[in-house]
């Protein structure tokens, strides 16, 4: 089985937040929220997704971009142009609403908590700032299967993490078109990972989240309906296990429903599909999404170092306790079942490395990495991870444990060599035993009471006595603490008690979601393990009599395996104990074994030395050397098979010791001789020897002094790295920063467009000046006031000569411009045409002051009407003057406006104190009558008019007079408003006694 996989993972997953924060405890929002991330060439993918967008899809929108902190983005009201819907920047504690869009600030990285959102201030000098993978992981946290998550143009991975968290609580994520982007890089990197369910364009992307949010899924997220949309018990589901079980090998039943059922509607909301009757259909038609399926359970999402505090309990309790209690020469044994892509395992074998410091080089480490799943357990074996981990993993770790490449980072070779990945099934598969250490995180949260009953039994076998099982946070070992007692229970760590496994491990895969018990031992397991033995005896036998004697090699010539009795071939020497093959070679084939070994290597194919000769207990024997070879696709180390093949004839070997033979002394000296060279080779190989071991040492120090230059480049090179990818961060804000002002710039070409056919349309000519008085703009009106050319913008008014006489022009604009205040000239052309040029400063949109607008207003026919009524004026006052009776003309507010010359003789009165006074105010109130304030009132109200109205008043200088008056109305026309005439007949002078009339 296994799949430490993760669901539950993605929460753990995310970088730990800067600010501190409860976890989240309630679900606050009832409607998906869509996280849309992108880089350069995002403000172009933004407009055209939101552009597409309904207004009421129930949705909200985070967009999140690379923005550099300083820079003053216009990026809200951008977008705010391109839809219906409310477009704001974020600001810290925000609510995220249904149908809204929020934009992140360029100064903060953004979480969510709660359905609120959080601005996290940006780390000064980040090298590895990624706000989109950040803000994905804490949305799929947040939200789970309410999130959804889109990667837009850009360069770089960030996202990839994000989009994985996502995909694992459930969401659904989108990546755009590399086709359509403008930069494919973020795109790119998310495909490539295997995290994307939808590639397409931003429209088609806005289309598929329009159809996502009228699904039933979502639609139940909205009422609040339960999550159990799948019948417990139906037998499509017992349908979609069976085809699981057919096609993986793997029986899902005792797993959690629940976990299943997310998974499954997650595939109906992915496919359109509505029943899970129509899903069965679809996967009985199409085989391969059975295998879509089987991974989207597995959920392969984990990451470096997640949950601290767990590393935390490792170093500080763990690894303690297992270096005290463990032989220094015993190896210490680990083993991560449900490893997914290996990011767990790498992170106990740096943990472990960094607690034994120095003496780490002296203790052996073996640690078994195993899932279910082949691509990830392959995944896992390569060590190569993109360039995000570096948010899970300190600049330190990365520049020690891992090693830079193109494409993000690998583990080094030294840590992969300690780590064992295999496909393994922990539920049915045996486990490896006398282990130290297991850590199974957020495994056993998927799997149903039965299945963790036996999981839980299998580590209790598995681990030595007094040795470590460490779990996931969510997990406990719950009714086993028979078994296991804990040592630190925040962090999940449990000690293995002295007790026997209560049940017999039988792994077999109970079938059809039953499990076997385990069968007695009777008479027929006797006879089957009979059988066996006997084929494993007649093996042996066969091997030891018919195959040659034969050692397996490395590249140092270091013996890795022993085949056959190689005893007449190879003996220990004496000494330092060595594994060396020429080292342990009989003194007669260490000269030929050398040389056949060489020529191996050199033409990298079978060699063959035949018909070596040597002594071994007293006989000769004719030995045949063949070296081939070991193929072995993936590995680094070649290896090699030495092969001895005794040739000697059987009754050679079995005829009694050598007798001496009679020889003469010519015999004897010849024999002499031959020895005595045997014996001086046989030195001189031996110095060839130690001067080769001695050569072995000085390369050896020299590969020490390169490997050292090695780690000094490779620090050289990380500096490089951060250098291009400063420069690649601030490329893509040059290219988002780039954008703006495209959009900017065609706005501004809009407005000059508008300005432009504005000014072409006005009929009234105009002309703008700059502060050094040069031409900038006219209206087509201005070509016959001033003979002006297109020639003409930029030159000096000054220097045009206009076809109208304005007194002082040049010093009046000036004066405009100096003292900010407008100006107006009446002026005659040629023609006497009337004409008012008015002068205004002209202001930016900072109320600054920079030239003047003069505009040139007909205005011949008013100026020859006022002439008009002017002379109508006067002859109307000429008429009032020439009158007998006195008469006084008032306005609407019976104010005088003018007064005959009989009016000023009779009543011994002067213009001044006349005109402009209110009626019943002149002298000494005498027109104050109530009654005739009411007549003139009517006459200005209705036109309406009176006669002979009687009145009797003592006035100054004449004394008591009795006056007729008549009142009529003087239309608008010649005055701008109606007037009153009054006249004044006098009727007796009552002080004097004369009578006028």
């Amino acid at each position: 089985m296994a799949r430490n996989t993760k669901n539950s993972g993605a929460k753990r997953d995310s970088p730990k937040p800067q600010r501190s924060h409860k976890p989240n405890l309630t679900k606050l929002s009832s409607f998906p929220i869509v996280g849309v991330g992108a880089s350069a060439g995002g403000l172009e993918a933004f407009s055209a997704l939101l552009r597409a967008l309904p207004t009421d899809t129930g949705m909200a929108f985070v967009l999140v971009q690379h923005l550099h902190p300083s820079y003053q983005s216009a990026l809200t009201e951008i977008l705010s142009r391109e839809t219906q819907m409310p477009v704001q920047e974020v600001r810290d504690g925000m609510d995220v609403k249904p149908d809204h869009i929020y934009v992140i600030p360029p100064s903060a990285d953004l979480e969510i908590q709660r359905g609120i959102l959080h601005l996290v201030a940006r780390t000064e000098g980040d090298r590895h700032r990624l706000p989109i993978d950040r803000f994905f992981r804490s949305l799929a946290e947040d939200e789970g299967s309410r999130s959804i998550g889109v990667i837009l143009s850009g360069t770089a991975s960030d996202g990839v993490l994000g989009l994985k968290a996502i995909k694992a609580q459930g969401g659904i994520t989108f990546a755009q078109d590399e086709k359509t982007a403008k930069y494919d890089g973020m795109p790119h990197s998310a495909i490539a990972a295997g995290t994307v369910d939808f590639i397409l364009s931003p429209a088609k992307i806005a289309a598929e989240l329009s159809r996502i949010a009228k699904h039933p899924y979502v639609l139940q997220l909205r009422t609040g309906e339960t999550d159990e949309i799948l019948p417990a018990g139906t037998d499509d589901l017992n349908k979609i296990f069976h085809m699981l079980r057919r096609h993986s090998g793997h029986d899902f039943t005792y797993y959690k429903h629940t976990t299943i059922q997310r998974r499954i509607k997650r595939r109906l909301l992915l496919l359109k599909l509505e029943h899970l009757s129509d899903y069965v259909q679809y996967l009985t038609e199409n085989p391969n999404e059975v295998d879509e399926l089987f991974h989207d359970i597995l959920i392969n999402v984990t990451g470096f170092f997640r949950d601290e505090e767990a590393f935390n309990a490792l170093k500080g309790k763990v690894f303690p306790g297992l270096v005290n209690k463990k032989n220094s020469e015993a190896p210490l044994r680990i083993w991560v079942p449900g490893c997914s892509t290996g990011e767990e395992v790498y992170s106990i074998a740096i943990a472990l490395l960094e607690y034994l410091g120095e003496i780490a080089g002296t203790r052996a480490i073996q640690i078994f990495a195993t899932d279910i799943d082949e691509y990830a357990i392959e995944k896992a074996r390569a060590g190569v991870y993109p360039e995000n981990i570096a948010q899970d993993v300190s600049a330190e770790r990365l520049r020690r444990f891992f090693v830079k490449l193109e494409s993000g980072y690998q583990i080094s070779k030294s840590i992969r060599d300690m780590c064992v990945f295999a496909v393994q099934n922990v539920i049915k598969d045996p486990p490896f035993s006398k282990l130290d250490l297991i850590s199974c995180r957020n495994l056993l949260i998927y799997l149903g009471p039965v299945l963790q009953k036996r999981v839980l039994n299998v580590f209790h076998y598995a681990l030595n006595t007094d040795r470590y099982l460490l779990l996931g946070s969510a997990e406990s070992i719950g009714e086993f603490a028979s078994l296991y007692s804990a040592v630190d229970t925040a962090a999940k760590v449990y000690v293995k008690k002295a007790v026997p496994t209560p049940y017999h491990i039988e792994f077999t895969f109970p079938h059809e979601g039953t499990f076997v018990t385990p069968p007695i031992i009777g008479q027929q397991a006797l006879a089957e393990r009979g059988r066996f033995d006997i084929q494993r005896e007649t093996d042996r036998l066969l091997l030891n009599k018919y195959v040659p004697a034969a050692v397996v090699i490395n590249e140092q010539l270091d013996i890795q395996q022993f085949r056959g009795h190689t005893g007449p071939y190879l003996e220990p020497a004496p000494g330092e104990a060595s594994f060396n093959l020429l080292r342990m070679a009989r003194e007669d084939l260490m000269v030929d074994l050398s040389s056949v070994i060489k020529e191996a290597a050199k033409t990298k194919s079978t060699a063959e030395k035949n018909g070596v000769r040597m002594r071994y207990n007293g006989h000769s024997r004719i030995v045949d050397i063949e070296v081939m070879p070991l193929k072995t696709p993936g590995a680094v180390e070649l290896y090699y098979l030495v092969v001895f093949k005794d040739m000697t004839p059987a009754a050679k070997i079995i005829e009694a010791p050598i007798r001496e033979e009679k020889t003469t002394p010519a015999g004897d000296e010849e024999k002499l001789r031959l020895e005595q060279e045997l014996a001086a080779t046989k030195e001189y190989l031996q110095s060839v020897i130690e001067q080769q071991e001695a050569s072995n040492e000085e390369l050896r120090s020299a590969y020490e002094e390169i490997q050292s230059s090695n780690e000094e480049l490779q620090s050289i090179n990380e500096e490089l790295e951060t250098a291009k990818e400063e420069l690649q961060s601030t490329n893509e804000e040059l290219a988002t920063v780039n954008d703006e002002l495209a959009i900017r710039n065609r706005e501004l070409k809009q407005v000059n467009d508008d300005l432009s056919n504005l000014i072409t349309s006005v009929n009234i000519p105009l002309i703008i000046v700059g502060q050094d008085l040069r031409i900038r703009r006219y209206t087509p009106g201005m070509d016959k006031l001033f003979n002006l050319i297109s020639a003409d913008l930029g030159r000096p008014l000054s220097n045009i000569k206009p076809n109208i006489e304005i007194p002082h022009f040049i010093d009046t604009i000036v004066s405009v411009i100096d003292q900010v205040k407008n100006h107006s000239i009446e002026v005659q052309n040629s023609q006497n045409h009337w004409l008012s040029v008015r002068i205004h400063p002209y202001r930016t949109a900072d109320n600054k002051i920079d030239g003047a607008v003069i505009a040139f207003i007909d205005i011949d026919q008013i100026k020859r009407s006022l002439d008009v009524a002017s002379a109508a004026q006067k002859y109307a006052e000429g008429v009032i003057e020439a009158v007998r009776h006195p008469m006084l003309v008032l306005d609407k507010d019976l104010r005088v406006v003018s007064c005959s010359a009989a009016y000023r003789h009779v009543f011994q009165v002067t213009e001044k104190e006349t005109i402009g006074n209110l009626l019943y105010r002149l002298g000494n109130g005498q027109w104050g009558v109530p009654e005739l304030r009411a007549k003139l009132e009517e006459v200005i109200n209705r036109g309406s008019m009176f006669d002979d109205l009687v009145i009797t008043h003592d006035f100054p200088s004449i004394g008591s007079l009795t006056v007729r008056i008549s009142g009529r109305q003087i239309p608008a026309g010649i005055a701008q408003e109606s007037m009153v005439l009054m006249q004044i007949e006098s009727v007796q002078h009552n002080i004097k006694g004369a009578n006028h009339e």
